[in-house]
């Protein structure tokens, strides 16, 4: 794998930390937190504007033809300035779920749209008793006039409250065509028996949990037709978690030189903090941590490019676990490093810590990745 840019590459990470630099200081982070749910993707159409939304879509579909590595560059800036808007759940998420298994006509209709900024989706997946384990599925799904009913219960539907449609995930019920197969809906957000409470998290951003009491869908409503949705929802989540994963290590980033700086400028007994060698040895450990999160990012888009369907979904799982419990500590570190102000919500740097946390829970949490990774070592073994 060649880790180095290429020049587009270049341009394109340098132009997103441009954007988040001038639109998204933390001042401007907080009033959109203020304003609510509905200013949760304030930035959208700028996200669009710059071909952010386009970056990873095929450019047969109205995208820009790039890989998950160029969703990853966006991802490490907004990482880096705490941006709040749902890149990783309606840019991401839902695009490649939809790309993955969608009918090329259903590609036409859809995807140049979520390319321009002018639809939102939100993938529906996961559930109260998963854990974000995709193949754990209660939500059904009954033939009904030549359409289906969606009965179920989704939690944590990151992006939700900002999205025009969701995409809802379902087990086919009865005896018809595809009994028991995991499918996939298009749900308009306003739907008759969709019910959605907003959810605001602890990083600032939003989720929702929705409840579906007898959704009538159309038939057309269905994506893909036949056959199985999972093995498009592992593509669709593998992607979601680089791209989480690498604002994770955005946010490692700036915390480090946050702290870096502070350390510089704060005294105690008359001499910089920074001079100390126990604090200069917590930076170097932070700083070697931060390098290894990045390399298990490295490993999983190696396994992008590797093609190996079950090798990536250990690697997604390995890498889902082991970037947010490194960017918990790294953050949790400078907190500490900074001292009282550290704790307090007017300052930066806490807010890292806690987008750390909240990563840690959503798009599968680190346990039940962790037990994915033991169970797949432990069939190797036997």
């Amino acid at each position: 794998m060649n880790f180095n840019l290429n020049s587009e590459q270049q341009m394109l990470q340098d132009s997103v930390r441009r954007f988040v630099s001038k639109a998204c200081s933390f001042e401007n982070r907080t009033a959109q937190i203020k304003a609510g749910p509905a200013a949760c993707a304030r930035h959208w159409d700028a996200f669009a504007e710059n071909g952010w939304l386009a970056a990873a879509l095929p450019d047969s579909y109205g995208g820009l033809g790039g890989t998950v590595v160029d969703n990853v560059l966006i991802g490490i800036e907004l990482g880096r300035g705490l941006v709040s808007d749902p890149f990783v759940g309606l840019g991401v998420l839902a695009a490649q779920t939809l790309a993955a298994c969608a009918t090329e006509a259903q590609k036409e209709a859809l995807l140049p749209r979520l390319a321009e900024g002018t639809l939102r989706i939100a993938l529906a997946f996961s559930e109260p008793d998963a854990r974000g384990n995709p193949a754990r599925v209660k939500a059904r799904a009954v033939p009904h006039a030549g359409g289906y009913k969606l009965h179920g219960h989704k939690t944590l539907v990151v992006g939700a409250p900002a999205a025009d449609m969701l995409l809802v995930s379902a087990c086919i019920d009865g005896v018809g065509a595809d009994p028991g197969r995991v499918a996939l809906f298009l749900v308009e957000a306003g739907s008759a028996g969709l019910a959605q409470r907003a959810l605001p998290l602890h990083d600032g951003t939003w989720a929702a949990d929705v409840l579906l009491d007898g959704v009538q869908v159309s038939a057309d409503a269905r994506i893909g037709y036949g056959g199985d949705c999972l093995p498009a929802l592992r593509h669709g989540l593998a992607h979601a978690v680089a791209v989480q994963s690498a604002e994770l290590i955005g946010a490692m980033e700036a915390a480090i030189e946050a702290t870096s700086e502070y350390l510089k400028v704060r005294k105690q007994f008359g001499v910089q903090i920074g001079s100390f060698q126990s604090l200069q040895h917590r930076m170097a450990d932070m700083a070697a941590e931060m390098e290894l999160a990045r390399s298990m990012l490295f490993a999983l888009l190696a396994a992008f490019e590797a093609g190996d369907e079950t090798a990536l979904q250990h690697t997604v799982s390995a890498c889902k676990a082991f970037v947010c419990r490194a960017a918990k500590n790294v953050c949790g570190q400078a907190i500490q490093l900074h001292g009282g102000i550290g704790m307090t919500e007017e300052y930066a740097i806490g807010h890292y810590f806690k987008r750390a946390v909240v990563a840690e829970l959503v798009l599968g949490s680190s346990d039940q990745h962790e037990a994915a990774c033991a169970a797949a070592l432990e069939r190797a073994l036997t």
